[in-house]
């Protein structure tokens, strides 16, 4: 299940896993979702955002990170981060 749009709840706890992160088009480069999780996204200088080499080993279903990806995908301000939870 994808969990993306404007019709994506604003502060969704995922209780369910989630198994993949990526970006869409479109990103503004505000630094946000790399601010909230260093370890998943990153923004090189003068490049949009993109999640990190090997980042999907660290989606394992712990809650907290979970917890913290979904915060970035529901702050993101132009709603470009997409997650597909299990």
């Amino acid at each position: 299940m994808s969990v993306r749009g404007p019709n994506r709840p604003r502060s969704t706890q995922t209780k369910m896993p989630i198994r993949r992160v990526w970006i869409e088009e479109g990103c503004i480069s505000c630094n946000l979702c790399e601010d909230l999780v260093p370890e998943v996204f990153e923004v090189p200088a003068g490049e949009t955002c993109r999640t990190k080499r090997g980042h999907e080993k660290l989606l394992t279903g712990d809650p907290d990170m979970d917890e913290r990806v979904q915060e970035a995908a529901d702050s993101c301000p132009v709603e470009v981060i997409e997650v597909d939870i299990d």
